[in-house]
């Protein structure tokens, strides 16, 4: 997704945060990034670009973000937290073999189970874990 400076930086004022430069710069790095990045995967691409930008700088925007609603964290595997511009209601698929995130679109009905009418839901999560297209037909070929 290719996204100009300017629309950063209304975008997160719109949701009451201030645009400094670090905030503007991982945003934009999460909404071209469709990989699903890790904080240490933002900060080792941007320390170049900012050399005084610290992990906890990050951290704590990330941490902004997802309060904003405007970042949402992924969690496929148990110990690695990824982070997604995308925060509509979807499902990820991660391929046990090449280790990329996949999204997919997800039926409503999934969503929204009849059976939990009465909860307070606050947070909608699909995941799935397999082997991709690519990794199958290169396992094919190869056997």
């Amino acid at each position: 997704m290719s996204i100009s400076v300017k629309e950063i930086k209304d975008y997160l004022m719109k949701n009451q945060i201030k645009p400094s430069f670090p905030r503007l710069k991982i945003f934009e790095y999460l909404a071209s990034n469709t990989a699903h990045p890790t904080a240490d995967d933002i900060h080792r691409a941007l320390s170049e670009e900012i050399p005084t930008l610290s992990k906890t700088t990050v951290y704590n925007t990330l941490e902004l973000f997802i309060r904003s609603n405007i970042v949402r964290p992924v969690t496929i595997d148990g110990n690695e937290l990824r982070y997604d511009v995308d925060v509509s209601n979807h499902g990820h698929f991660k391929c046990r073999s090449c280790n990329i995130i996949y999204e997919f679109d997800v039926d409503p009905a999934v969503l929204n189970p009849g059976s939990l009418k009465e909860f307070d839901i606050h947070e909608k999560n699909i995941y799935f874990m397999g082997i991709c297209p690519d990794c199958l037909k290169e396992t094919s070929a190869s056997g």
